[in-house]
């Protein structure tokens, strides 16, 4: 089980791939096992040396009580020191960003968000993706039409 951001490879060209570890609190990690957060809107900045995603939402767990999480908070990324700094250092090129596109479990059962250091991309980039998509659904569509026995 798996959450993803299916629009950011249509608004993104990912450049380098990360996968870092999430702090959370124990009423996060069981709204996310019942598959209730979104990444769509969130992104990563960096603060003071660390990383954080921010506007990432978990939904309130619902026998959390009053130790319940805010549902919107930041949350911190774990990564080593030596990829923090080389993020930071790639970070101050005009243009680029860390987005998150997934977060899942591992085989350990710890929480791990993948993140991407990606540069936007154009409107002409979009309707580009667009028509290639088209493309190759039209190919597979005849393919299936072809196959067909009558």
């Amino acid at each position: 089980m798996s959450i993803l951001n299916r629009k950011a490879r249509f608004q993104y060209h990912f450049l380098e791939h990360y996968v870092s570890g999430i702090q959370l609190f124990g009423t996060e990690v069981k709204s996310i096992r019942q598959n209730k957060a979104n990444i769509m809107e969130s992104f990563c900045q960096m603060r003071h040396g660390e990383l954080y995603s921010i506007n990432m939402y978990i939904a309130e767990y619902k026998f959390g009580t009053n130790w319940n999480h805010s549902s919107r908070r930041e949350r911190k990324l774990l990564l080593k020191k030596q990829e923090l700094i080389k993020i930071n250092k790639k970070l101050k090129n005009p243009g680029l960003t860390l987005i998150p596109i997934e977060l899942f479990f591992n085989d350990k059962g710890y929480i791990k968000m993948k993140i991407v250091l990606a540069k936007g991309k154009k409107t002409y980039d979009k309707r580009e993706s667009l028509r290639k998509r088209d493309f190759f659904r039209e190919i597979q569509q005849s393919f299936k039409l072809k196959n067909r026995i009558y």
